[in-house]
């Protein structure tokens, strides 16, 4: 896991102070939120300043180039890679390079949080706490968003791996807020998530020879690749966030 952490890391661009995407060096997803936290255990585990540093100023650029004011994200940020400027949002599977991709929201709802918990860094839990209230506030009752809240009418209702990693990180807000009715709020709504998700309309088990656990997941609805499926990411935060709930209810500022 160190050395994950160190080869991850050799994507750190010091002009712009990110970790590049996998689809340019102009190119930062805000996908690699959900990764940055390995840069953040090697660092941890071996005392490595460079690995801190290379960790927190990708969260940092993140915050500050790919948030917004509304607590919700923007898919990717392009910038000059001879000079490090910022130049735009933009999106890969979003439905505009200024909506808001579901995703890409539950990623950084969850990594930020994750980020707090290496760092203790108040900052980076006030920004999963607006991505936690983005979501909560803008999906529809049963707790599972579309691909992008901002499309209009969208063909599908669901993008069920979002919901699966949003519920997982909102187990993990609970444990890191210091107040204790916010952390109440974040379980209790991470449980209803669950509730929806276990239900028939999403939990394959009923399913003769469907290839996975979660229904209506959603990879790439741009490409038409991996629509209203099951996604290995969406089934994984799935379980993961069902041991999570499993266990007794965290002490706030715990995590």
């Amino acid at each position: 896991m160190v050395q994950a952490g160190r080869t991850l890391s050799l994507r750190y661009k010091e002009k712009g102070q990110y970790l590049r995407s996998f689809v340019a060096d102009d190119s930062l997803f805000i996908d690699i939120m959900m990764n940055v936290g390995i840069i953040f255990y090697a660092a941890q585990q071996t005392g490595d300043a460079e690995l801190l540093r290379r960790a927190t100023q990708h969260t940092l650029t993140t915050r500050r180039y790919l948030m917004r004011g509304d607590g919700s994200t923007a898919h990717e940020g392009i910038f000059d890679p001879d000079t490090g400027e910022f130049l735009r949002q933009s999106t890969q599977q979003g439905w505009r390079g200024d909506s808001s991709w579901a995703r890409g929201l539950a990623w950084a709802l969850y990594g930020f949080g994750t980020a707090c918990g290496f760092t203790g860094d108040a900052r980076f839990l006030r920004t999963a706490q607006a991505c936690a209230d983005f979501y909560i506030e803008r999906t529809p009752a049963h707790g599972v968003p579309p691909n992008d809240w901002d499309e209009p009418a969208p063909a599908l209702p669901y993008e069920s791996s979002a919901a699966a990693i949003a519920a997982s990180g909102l187990l993990n807000l609970a444990s890191l807020t210091h107040e204790p009715a916010q952390a109440a709020g974040y379980r209790a709504y991470a449980l209803h998530i669950l509730d929806t998700l276990t239900a028939p309309e999403f939990l394959a088990v009923d399913t003769p020879g469907w290839e996975g656990i979660l229904k209506h997941g959603m990879y790439h609805q741009r490409k038409g690749l991996g629509v209203d499926e099951s996604v290995m990411w969406g089934d994984y935060f799935f379980l993961e966030a069902l041991g999570k709930a499993q266990q007794p209810a965290p002490v706030p500022g715990t995590g």
